[in-house]
């Protein structure tokens, strides 16, 4: 029989947060039957408008066309969104779409990538699938999980002679919430020129005074925005790439045509121009995190710092304590799959959703 390459077979899958169907059935559930804290996304889920351009896009039997291969119209509004031009603008199903692109077009067998972490499974499986040579930084416990910005740069450093192919670093990071400075990463691509950063923003939008690495315009420097988080399009795909001409191009090469259907494009356009609600219901998330952590650390929990909504919590073993939980209807991040088997991770939601995880913990 004829048999896969065996850097791909090696590459294991990656385990995500939210709850699925296969395990809902199994307890006798349904998704209406709990309250998910495991998913980092908006609790007030879309702009109504978003919803009404999804409709809109059905009703002119938009789904017996192929949808714009070039997702034209929802890279404008990335454009006016960062004043960059179309040609530094890539759309994707979503930002895993992308990750795999980087991997495609940017890897080969053998190339080295630094990863920061604990962090999101898949920059690293990505690169697994093509050969590449994964190594992790990783911050530590005793520090309050703060970015291990000594060792990051002790790495670049000493990989020198041979630079990283690429870096990929979570800013704010998934799942601990920490934040790197510009100033940082801008030194650190300085410093290695040859080298790809990529910087994914998936959850920049919940940071107060946020800035994009976006606005560092360089060459290296590659940024990923995801949709699906602070917009709500979790269940239709949608991100962007933004970078220099010469890497976006390369990803657009290799990029299938149609990856982006026509609802998610209608969606992005809707989502991007209704910046009021995502302002506004941001700041909600926000300030209910805030009395969510307070509620925890009176019932005795530390959890750790965060600048997202986000947030680890020591609970000693993080899978008894999401089993205990979803038996009361509430879904946590079990962080085993992070490499913190005694921890949790908690997504902010509505104050009367917070309230009965407080409740119930």
């Amino acid at each position: 029989m004829p048999r896969a390459n065996e850097h791909l077979l090696a590459a294991p899958f990656v385990t995500h947060g939210a709850i699925g169907p296969a395990e809902l059935a199994a307890l006798g559930l349904t998704a209406v039957d709990v309250v998910d804290f495991s998913v980092n996304g908006n609790a007030f889920g879309p702009a109504p408008a978003v919803l009404e351009a999804v409709r809109e896009t059905l009703e002119q039997a938009a789904l017996g066309r192929y949808p714009d291969p070039q997702a034209l119209a929802f890279r404008q509004m990335v454009v006016d969104l960062h004043a960059v031009s179309l040609e530094q603008t890539l759309a994707g199903n979503g930002s895993i779409e992308l990750m795999w692109l980087i991997a495609l077009a940017f890897l080969q067998k053998g190339d080295r990538v630094l990863v920061v972490g604990p962090t999101f499974g898949e920059y690293a499986r990505s690169a697994l699938l093509v050969g590449a040579v994964v190594r992790s930084v990783v911050a530590q416990e005793e520090e309050g999980f703060c970015a291990p910005v000594a060792a990051v740069s002790d790495a670049l450093l000493a990989a020198a002679p041979s630079p990283y192919r690429l870096v990929y670093l979570c800013n704010p990071n998934n799942p601990t919430g920490s934040l790197v400075g510009l100033d940082l990463i801008a030194r650190w691509a300085r410093e290695a020129p040859q080298t790809l950063f990529v910087v994914d923003e998936a959850y920049l939008d919940f940071v107060v005074d946020a800035r994009s690495a976006i606005g560092l315009g360089l060459e290296n420097v590659l940024v990923l925005r995801s949709m699906t988080k602070a917009h709500g399009l979790a269940g239709l795909r949608l991100g962007y790439a933004v970078g220099s001409r010469e890497v976006v191009a390369a990803l657009d090469r290799v990029k299938p045509p149609w990856s982006v259907n026509a609802m998610a494009q209608a969606a992005g356009v809707a989502a991007l121009r209704e910046r009021e609600h995502l302002l506004r219901t941001v700041a909600r998330i926000r300030s209910a995190c805030g009395v969510l952590v307070r509620d925890l650390r009176e019932r005795g929990f530390a959890p750790v710092s965060s600048r997202t909504h986000y947030f680890l919590l020591d609970v000693g073993d993080g899978r008894a304590f999401r089993e205990r939980l979803l038996s009361r209807g509430i879904v946590v991040r079990d962080c085993a799959s992070f490499g913190l088997p005694r921890y949790v991770r908690i997504a902010a939601r509505t104050m009367e959703e917070n309230a009965r995880l407080g409740q119930r913990i």
